[in-house]
This record gives C-alpha cells, structure tokens and sequence, in this order.
C-alpha cells in the first residue's frame, strides 16, 4: 500500500476516517479482503506470495497498515516480509507499548516500512527507516506514503487537502448516506496526474520512475493501484469498510463492503 490519508478524532462522530491505495505489482497474488476462515476475527486483505497483508482491522477494533519506505540505498532483500508486522499486530492482545517492545528488536529483518497501528484507545506511527521512530499520534489529519509520516510529497498533500474539505463542508460527513461518505473518502485517492517535475525535484525525486508514480493513482502495465480501501469507524463503534479492486487498465473489477459493531 502507498498511499493513506486519515483523519484521526477530527470529526465529532467519526474518530477515524481513512482513505488507502494499495500500489503493487499486478502479478503479485493477492487475495481481496474478506475475514480469512482462519482467523474469524480477521477482516483484511491477503498477499498469497508472502501470507500477511497491507491493511486490516479485527472485530475487536484492534486496526493495521503497513505503507512501503523508499529507500534506493536499501535494494536487497530482507530477510522477512513487512506483511507479518500488521497481521502480527492484529492477531495478538498485548498494548501498543508491549508489542512494540517486542517487535523493535526485529526492526531490521525487515525491508524499510511505516506501519500505522493501534485500537479504540490510541493510534501509533513505527519506522524502521527515514530515522525511524515510533509515536502515539495526537488527533490531527495525517498523510503517509513511501516516505516518513506526512512528508509533503505531492500526492500527500493533495491527499490530506481533500480530506480536509470534506471536513470542512461536513458535519455533513456525518449526514451522508454511509454509501456517499465511501464515494467520497475514495474521491480523495484517485487522482490520476503525475506530479510536476519541478514539484518533485526538491524532494529528492527526481528520477523517470518517480514522476511516473507521482500520481495517486497509478495506473501502467506491470504496476499500479490494485486496491482502494476506505475505512468509517463511528464514535458508537460502527466499522463500516470498503474495498475497491482494479485491474492493470485502472478499471474497476470489483468491490467488497463489511459493516459490523466492534466487540
């Protein structure tokens, strides 16, 4: 996944609202979220190749996602797949704080990766790369793509600027239709412009690969956004979950809804 924006305990009746791009290979085996039939609990997607997944959340409230950090320097494989650390994450008990403490340790079997985690209680940020560090998020809106927590990377900011005019026109968020709040979640990832190069060259992204996956969506042959998730988490503990697919055209191919009151 390359691309999360979030509005965490911005609106009165909606402490959570997220928008989410899955960017991969489109050869890559990937199974659409639903609740695995090992893990009832368990409502998220699944990479066959490696067995975890990018994004997902329990009937508990217990949520995860895992976004991908660039770093040309870091171009080996890892020993371990960054997939396990949202499932570990998700299949297990212990607080942020005790979980992290377990799994700090490992951060360097893994690939470059930001991992966003937490439950009803509290929503953390972990980095295994970019200076890494891990943080308790205050209430805010945040970006998050292959880079540190809300680098301004063009995507990024158009991303958390939409949001933000959502908000602003809505405590009608909370009034819209649950179908018409997806809509529009969505509507703030699928921008499909490249970045200006002139835009992208003070970041440090200057090479051909990096303008052609400058835009939200991306949309060519061998790679591009699979999935778009988007994610209602109401201050009754409703969860109401959306994913989108699309194949290598940047067509829709299907479309998965789960709503449930959290445990």
């Amino acid at each position: 996944m390359c691309l999360i924006i979030f509005a965490y305990r911005c609106h009165p009746d909606y402490p959570l609202l997220m928008a989410a791009n899955r960017d991969e290979f489109h050869a890559r085996p990937t199974a659409a979220s639903g609740f695995w039939p090992a893990r009832p609990h368990l409502l998220a997607g699944r990479d066959l190749q490696a067995g975890g997944t990018w994004m997902g959340i329990t009937r508990g409230g217990r949520f995860a996602a895992i976004t991908n950090f660039r770093d040309p320097s870091r171009s080996a494989p890892a020993p371990r797949s960054r997939g396990e650390l949202p499932l570990d994450w998700l299949d297990g008990q212990e607080p942020p704080r005790q979980w992290l403490a377990r799994r700090a340790e490992q951060a360097g079997q893994y690939a470059g990766f930001n991992l966003l985690f937490g439950d009803r209680h509290a929503l953390w940020y972990w980095s295994n790369a970019g200076g890494g560090g891990q943080r308790a998020l205050a209430p805010g809106l945040y970006g998050l793509s292959n880079a540190s927590l809300d680098t301004p990377w063009p995507k990024v900011e158009l991303g958390k600027q939409r949001l933000q005019n959502l908000l602003v026109r809505g405590n009608k968020v909370g009034k819209k239709g649950e179908l018409q709040l997806h809509e529009a979640l969505q509507d703030i990832v699928q921008d499909r412009r490249l970045a200006a190069p002139d835009a992208l060259a003070p970041l440090g992204l200057g090479e051909a690969m990096d303008e052609q996956l400058s835009a939200q969506f991306i949309c060519t042959s061998a790679y591009g956004t699979r999935a778009t998730t988007t994610l209602a988490v109401s201050r009754a503990g409703t969860m109401d979950w959306r994913e989108t697919s699309f194949d290598a055209s940047g067509r829709e191919s299907g479309s998965h809804r789960e709503r449930f009151t959290l445990a």
